[in-house]
Protein backbone atom coordinates (compact mmCIF):
# COMPACT_ATOMS: atom_id res chain seq x y z
CA UNK A 1 0.00 0.00 0.00
CA UNK A 2 0.92 3.66 -0.16
CA UNK A 3 2.54 5.66 2.60
CA UNK A 4 -0.27 6.69 5.02
CA UNK A 5 1.54 9.84 6.08
CA UNK A 6 1.81 12.50 3.38
CA UNK A 7 3.64 15.80 3.78
CA UNK A 8 4.94 18.56 1.53
CA UNK A 9 7.17 21.43 2.63
CA UNK A 10 6.86 24.79 0.85
CA UNK A 11 9.52 27.40 1.59
CA UNK A 12 8.37 31.01 1.14
CA UNK A 13 10.56 34.06 0.61
CA UNK A 14 9.54 36.28 3.56
CA UNK A 15 10.49 39.44 1.65
CA UNK A 16 8.31 38.81 -1.41
CA UNK A 17 5.86 36.08 -0.42
CA UNK A 18 6.97 34.01 -3.42
CA UNK A 19 7.47 30.25 -3.14
CA UNK A 20 11.15 29.33 -3.07
CA UNK A 21 11.12 25.57 -2.98
CA UNK A 22 8.78 22.58 -2.77
CA UNK A 23 10.22 19.56 -0.95
CA UNK A 24 9.20 16.03 0.01
CA UNK A 25 8.04 16.45 3.60
CA UNK A 26 7.94 12.70 4.21
CA UNK A 27 11.64 12.29 3.47
CA UNK A 28 12.55 15.34 5.55
CA UNK A 29 10.53 14.25 8.59
CA UNK A 30 11.83 10.69 8.41
CA UNK A 31 15.47 11.73 8.39
CA UNK A 32 15.27 14.59 10.87
CA UNK A 33 13.48 12.32 13.34
CA UNK A 34 16.16 9.69 12.93
CA UNK A 35 18.83 12.34 13.42
CA UNK A 36 17.07 13.67 16.53
CA UNK A 37 17.07 10.14 17.92
CA UNK A 38 20.80 9.90 17.29
CA UNK A 39 21.36 13.13 19.23
CA UNK A 40 19.47 11.63 22.14
CA UNK A 41 21.66 8.55 22.04
CA UNK A 42 24.87 10.55 21.84
CA UNK A 43 23.91 12.67 24.85
CA UNK A 44 22.11 10.15 27.06
CA UNK A 45 22.96 6.52 26.24
CA UNK A 46 26.02 4.84 27.69
CA UNK A 47 28.76 5.21 25.05
CA UNK A 48 29.72 1.55 25.37
CA UNK A 49 26.19 0.30 24.65
CA UNK A 50 26.23 -3.00 22.75
CA UNK A 51 22.66 -4.34 22.77
CA UNK A 52 19.59 -2.63 21.32
CA UNK A 53 15.92 -3.58 21.22
CA UNK A 54 13.63 -1.80 18.76
CA UNK A 55 9.85 -1.93 18.56
CA UNK A 56 8.56 -1.43 15.02
CA UNK A 57 9.95 -2.26 11.59
CA UNK A 58 8.42 0.50 9.48
CA UNK A 59 9.91 3.56 7.80
CA UNK A 60 10.66 5.37 11.05
CA UNK A 61 12.02 2.28 12.79
CA UNK A 62 14.47 1.84 9.92
CA UNK A 63 15.57 5.47 10.17
CA UNK A 64 15.99 5.22 13.93
CA UNK A 65 18.06 2.05 13.73
CA UNK A 66 20.22 3.34 10.89
CA UNK A 67 21.05 6.51 12.82
CA UNK A 68 21.53 4.56 16.06
CA UNK A 69 24.13 2.27 14.48
CA UNK A 70 25.99 5.33 13.19
CA UNK A 71 25.81 7.18 16.52
CA UNK A 72 26.83 4.20 18.66
CA UNK A 73 29.38 2.13 16.72
CA UNK A 74 29.72 -0.21 19.72
CA UNK A 75 26.24 -1.62 19.04
CA UNK A 76 26.56 -5.26 18.07
CA UNK A 77 23.22 -6.96 18.77
CA UNK A 78 19.74 -5.83 17.69
CA UNK A 79 16.48 -7.48 18.62
CA UNK A 80 13.26 -6.23 17.03
CA UNK A 81 9.56 -6.68 17.78
CA UNK A 82 6.72 -6.49 15.26
CA UNK A 83 3.08 -5.62 15.85
CA UNK A 84 1.90 -9.04 14.67
CA UNK A 85 4.64 -11.15 16.20
CA UNK A 86 5.89 -12.24 12.78
CA UNK A 87 9.42 -12.05 11.43
CA UNK A 88 10.33 -9.14 9.15
CA UNK A 89 12.86 -10.59 6.68
CA UNK A 90 13.22 -7.35 4.72
CA UNK A 91 13.97 -5.43 7.91
CA UNK A 92 16.57 -8.00 8.92
CA UNK A 93 18.17 -7.93 5.47
CA UNK A 94 18.52 -4.14 5.57
CA UNK A 95 20.77 -4.33 8.64
CA UNK A 96 22.30 -7.81 8.49
CA UNK A 97 25.65 -6.44 7.30
CA UNK A 98 25.87 -4.02 10.22
CA UNK A 99 24.85 -6.01 13.29
CA UNK A 100 23.57 -9.31 14.64
CA UNK A 101 19.85 -8.80 14.09
CA UNK A 102 16.98 -11.14 14.94
CA UNK A 103 13.37 -11.07 16.04
CA UNK A 104 12.79 -10.86 19.80
CA UNK A 105 11.07 -14.07 20.88
CA UNK A 106 10.23 -12.54 24.27
CA UNK A 107 10.00 -8.75 24.23
CA UNK A 108 10.41 -8.34 27.98
CA UNK A 109 13.52 -10.52 27.98
CA UNK A 110 14.87 -8.53 25.03
CA UNK A 111 14.29 -5.23 26.84
CA UNK A 112 15.91 -6.59 30.00
CA UNK A 113 19.01 -7.59 28.04
CA UNK A 114 19.34 -4.28 26.17
CA UNK A 115 21.40 -1.17 26.79
CA UNK A 116 19.21 0.87 24.43
CA UNK A 117 15.49 0.55 23.67
CA UNK A 118 13.79 2.37 20.79
CA UNK A 119 10.01 2.47 20.43
CA UNK A 120 8.89 3.48 16.93
CA UNK A 121 5.27 2.32 16.68
CA UNK A 122 1.89 4.06 16.22
CA UNK A 123 1.58 4.35 20.01
CA UNK A 124 -1.33 1.98 20.54
CA UNK A 125 -0.40 1.00 24.09
CA UNK A 126 2.41 -0.17 26.37
CA UNK A 127 4.90 -2.38 24.56
CA UNK A 128 6.63 -4.10 27.48
CA UNK A 129 6.53 -4.40 31.27
CA UNK A 130 7.99 -1.63 33.39
CA UNK A 131 10.06 -4.03 35.47
CA UNK A 132 11.78 -5.32 32.32
CA UNK A 133 13.80 -2.11 32.09
CA UNK A 134 17.10 -2.55 33.88
CA UNK A 135 19.32 0.11 35.51
CA UNK A 136 21.56 1.81 32.97
CA UNK A 137 19.09 1.53 30.08
CA UNK A 138 18.37 4.41 27.72
CA UNK A 139 15.04 4.64 25.86
CA UNK A 140 14.22 6.70 22.78
CA UNK A 141 10.41 6.96 22.70
CA UNK A 142 9.41 8.01 19.19
CA UNK A 143 5.82 7.00 18.48
CA UNK A 144 3.70 8.96 20.97
CA UNK A 145 2.66 12.23 19.33
CA UNK A 146 -1.03 12.65 20.23
CA UNK A 147 -3.09 12.84 23.41
CA UNK A 148 -4.04 9.34 24.52
CA UNK A 149 -1.18 7.56 22.75
CA UNK A 150 1.56 5.75 24.63
CA UNK A 151 4.30 3.18 24.15
CA UNK A 152 5.86 3.06 27.62
CA UNK A 153 4.25 1.17 30.51
CA UNK A 154 2.62 2.65 33.59
CA UNK A 155 5.08 3.16 36.42
CA UNK A 156 8.23 3.40 34.30
CA UNK A 157 8.70 7.16 34.00
CA UNK A 158 8.82 7.60 37.77
CA UNK A 159 12.07 5.58 37.74
CA UNK A 160 13.71 7.59 34.97
CA UNK A 161 15.46 10.82 34.16
CA UNK A 162 13.16 12.29 31.52
CA UNK A 163 14.39 14.34 28.57
CA UNK A 164 12.15 15.87 25.90
CA UNK A 165 12.41 17.88 22.70
CA UNK A 166 9.89 20.48 23.92
CA UNK A 167 8.61 20.45 27.49
CA UNK A 168 5.19 21.99 26.86
CA UNK A 169 4.48 19.84 23.82
CA UNK A 170 5.71 16.65 25.48
CA UNK A 171 3.44 17.21 28.48
CA UNK A 172 0.50 17.60 26.10
CA UNK A 173 1.03 14.87 23.50
CA UNK A 174 4.18 12.88 24.31
CA UNK A 175 4.98 10.15 26.80
CA UNK A 176 5.34 12.94 29.36
CA UNK A 177 1.53 13.31 29.35
CA UNK A 178 1.53 10.15 31.50
CA UNK A 179 4.27 11.34 33.85
CA UNK A 180 3.60 12.72 37.34
CA UNK A 181 3.45 16.51 37.20
CA UNK A 182 6.27 16.76 39.72
CA UNK A 183 8.65 14.68 37.57
CA UNK A 184 11.24 17.04 36.05
CA UNK A 185 11.69 16.96 32.30
CA UNK A 186 14.75 18.47 30.67
CA UNK A 187 14.80 19.75 27.11
CA UNK A 188 17.55 18.13 25.06
CA UNK A 189 18.29 21.50 23.47
CA UNK A 190 19.47 22.77 26.85
CA UNK A 191 21.84 19.82 27.03
CA UNK A 192 23.14 20.39 23.50
CA UNK A 193 23.81 24.09 24.17
CA UNK A 194 25.59 23.35 27.43
CA UNK A 195 23.03 25.07 29.66
CA UNK A 196 22.49 21.77 31.48
CA UNK A 197 25.19 19.18 32.03
CA UNK A 198 24.17 15.52 32.09
CA UNK A 199 26.16 13.48 34.55
CA UNK A 200 24.96 9.96 34.01
CA UNK A 201 25.50 7.33 36.66
CA UNK A 202 25.82 3.69 35.64
CA UNK A 203 22.37 2.89 37.06
CA UNK A 204 20.42 5.81 35.60
CA UNK A 205 17.47 4.97 33.37
CA UNK A 206 17.08 7.77 30.84
CA UNK A 207 14.20 8.46 28.45
CA UNK A 208 14.18 10.82 25.46
CA UNK A 209 10.53 11.63 24.67
CA UNK A 210 10.48 12.65 20.99
CA UNK A 211 7.30 14.43 19.91
CA UNK A 212 8.81 16.11 16.84
CA UNK A 213 9.28 19.81 16.14
CA UNK A 214 8.28 21.76 13.04
CA UNK A 215 11.47 23.79 13.48
CA UNK A 216 13.46 20.65 12.72
CA UNK A 217 11.62 20.24 9.40
CA UNK A 218 12.20 23.90 8.54
CA UNK A 219 15.90 23.71 9.39
CA UNK A 220 16.45 20.65 7.20
CA UNK A 221 14.38 22.13 4.36
CA UNK A 222 16.41 25.35 4.40
CA UNK A 223 19.65 23.37 4.38
CA UNK A 224 18.49 21.28 1.41
CA UNK A 225 17.39 24.39 -0.49
CA UNK A 226 20.75 26.07 0.13
CA UNK A 227 22.66 23.00 -1.04
CA UNK A 228 20.44 22.57 -4.10
CA UNK A 229 21.01 26.19 -5.14
CA UNK A 230 24.77 25.87 -4.65
CA UNK A 231 25.01 22.60 -6.59
CA UNK A 232 22.49 23.35 -9.31
CA UNK A 233 20.17 20.54 -8.25
CA UNK A 234 16.41 20.29 -8.52
CA UNK A 235 13.92 21.45 -11.13
CA UNK A 236 13.42 25.16 -11.67
CA UNK A 237 9.91 26.39 -12.46
CA UNK A 238 9.25 29.84 -13.93
CA UNK A 239 6.96 31.86 -11.67
CA UNK A 240 4.50 34.29 -13.29
CA UNK A 241 4.90 37.11 -10.78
Amino acid sequence: GSEPHQATVLLIDPATGRPLCVLDGNAITTERTGAAGALGLLQLARPNSERLCIFGTGVQARAQLRHALAALPTLRSVRYATHNGQRAPAFEAAFADHCDIAQACDVNAAVAASDVVITATPGGGPLFHADAVQPGTHINAVGTDTQGKRELPEGLLQRTRLFVDDATQARQIGEAQWAPSELPCTELGDVLTGQIAVRRSADDITVFDMTGLALQDLTVARMLHTQAMAQGLGTRIDWPW
